[in-house]
């Protein structure tokens, strides 16, 4: 019998993280099924309103892509990685939900996130993020793009 640090899934993803306040992040979360339920625009903005009103933190840069999104932010005191996380999934999919007039699962469950190290820059963590449009073939340059900002631009 393996260990759950072996296998696929949210729990392992979860083991180890720790949420910091004042600490920068990076966040990646998947559509259920990777499903390009993001490709229209009004649903990729109700996304977008998700990640820049969540409450406990601040978000530094973000993208919204067809079939998941990539968010940098600094996480505020006393709140949760997981508890942001979570409220910012939890009001898109209700509201994707409502706007589609259907039920259903919208994200894959658990997140990818990273913690930035000194040695790293929030610049050049955001210029990655806030690339990838580009390196997916979306466009042929950032400004092309609707479904991103960064507060640096």
């Amino acid at each position: 019998m393996g260990s759950y640090l072996t296998k696929p899934g949210s729990r392992a993803l979860r083991f180890g993280r720790v949420s910091e306040a004042n600490r920068a992040y990076s966040v990646t979360y998947v559509s259920h099924n990777r499903a390009p339920t993001f490709g229209s625009f009004p649903i990729a903005r109700l996304v977008a309103r998700a990640v820049n009103n969540t409450p406990g933190q601040q978000t530094l840069c973000y993208v919204v892509m067809p079939d998941h999104v990539h968010w940098l932010l600094m996480l505020r005191d006393n709140a949760s990685l997981s508890g942001v996380v979570h409220s910012a999934k939890s009001y898109s999919a209700h509201r994707i939900n409502e706007v589609l007039g259907r039920n259903g699962s919208i994200w894959q469950a658990g997140f990818h996130d990273h913690a930035i190290r000194k040695e790293e820059t929030l610049i050049d963590v955001a210029r990655y993020i806030v690339a990838n449009p580009v390196r997916a073939g979306l466009c042929d340059r950032i400004g092309e793009y609707p479904h991103w900002d960064c507060v640096w631009i």
